[in-house]
């Protein structure tokens, strides 16, 4: 593990009893990039993101942050990382700036130092107008960006984004992603993100699917999509089955009926969709095609998408009574 990866994993594994949370995951991340853990809820992302952060040892495997053993070395892993939570820990009763600074104490920040780094930071994720107001009259996408801002005050080498924009609205998820990409350019942070949502994930360099404890694929998102295969085209005409039959035969593509249309897997979907037009007797109505999406990744790595991963999860970890206790780390 000498390469200068800004993050290393190799064979990490973390139990809660019988129950293996982390089974044997292995990874790196290069300086600046925005790494992604794509999974469902209890899939095992808050926990591998706990022990990189060292807020738990693991129960086996080995892993580095900015160059440092998580278990042995602890306290420069926690020197060099920042982090947002999925829970807002910030001070309700402290103004925003007074946050900033609270936290500037905790990690050891030169005081005369602190205005000069907290308020342009404040002014890249728009709050520099509510820098004296309580944090307790923030919105919730508020606070989160405020949290962000917190978690690059000390010029972190690599920081970590756990879930940052659960519970937000989509237009606030969409704010809070615009300041994100701003930060990175400026700060050149390395960036460790879990998320369950597909869009998030799409912007990430690169994206590890984790799945049950195990990592199942990793990759860029582009690539993960190529390699599911195909496009999907759906088409509404004046007879679906007339028009099945035709392609079926002429065309030696299978499809299906849907409630949208006739469903059809092809590969190049935008050349196939002339050599439809030209080969249907029937009338069209109309036809839509699309790419692979990271839900179609997923359900290929995985066999379900992510929706009823989740539904298997929340019940596996229920039946377990070594997990209930540690829902929020095996999330």
């Amino acid at each position: 593990m000498g390469s200068p990866s800004a993050i290393e994993v190799e064979g990490l594994v973390r139990r809660f009893g019988d129950f293996t949370a982390v089974n044997e995951v292995s990874f790196a991340v290069e300086p600046g990039e925005l790494f992604g853990f794509l999974g469902p809820n209890g899939a095992g992302k808050t926990t591998t993101i706990s022990i990189l952060c060292t807020l738990l040892r693991p129960s086996g495997g080995a892993a580095r942050v900015a160059g440092f053993d998580v278990d042995t070395q602890p306290g420069e892993v926690r020197s060099s990382i920042g982090l947002v939570f999925q829970e807002l820990t910030l001070d309700d009763y402290l103004t925003g700036m007074q946050n900033l600074r609270f936290h500037a104490v905790l990690y050891g920040y030169p005081a005369a130092e602190v205005s000069g780094r907290a308020t342009p930071l404040l002014e890249m994720v728009g709050l520099e107008d509510r820098a004296d107001q309580q944090v307790r009259f923030y919105s919730g996408g508020m606070k989160r960006r405020l949290e962000i801002a917190r978690g690059l005050l000390h010029s972190p080498r690599v920081l970590f984004l756990d879930e940052p924009t659960i519970g937000l609205d989509p237009q606030t998820r969409v704010h809070i992603w615009d300041y994100v990409d701003t930060l990175r350019k400026r700060e050149s942070t390395t960036m460790f993100l879990t998320t369950h949502y597909m869009d998030e994930a799409d912007r990430c360099d690169r994206i590890a699917i984790i799945d049950q404890g195990r990592i199942v694929a990793i990759d860029t998102p582009d690539a993960l999509k190529n390699s599911v295969g195909l496009d999907t085209v759906v088409l509404n005409t004046s007879d679906d089955q007339v028009a099945l039959e035709e392609i079926q035969r002429g065309l030696d593509v299978m499809g299906e009926h849907t409630d949208e249309g006739l469903r059809l897997r092809v590969p190049e979907g935008e050349s196939f969709v002339p050599r439809l037009f030209e080969h249907l007797t029937v009338g069209v109505a109309n036809v839509a095609m699309h790419r692979p999406s990271l839900d179609d990744v997923f359900i290929k790595y995985t066999g379900r998408d992510i929706r009823d991963a989740e539904s298997g999860y929340s019940d596996r970890l229920r039946m377990n009574p070594m997990v209930r206790g540690f829902r929020r780390e095996g999330s």
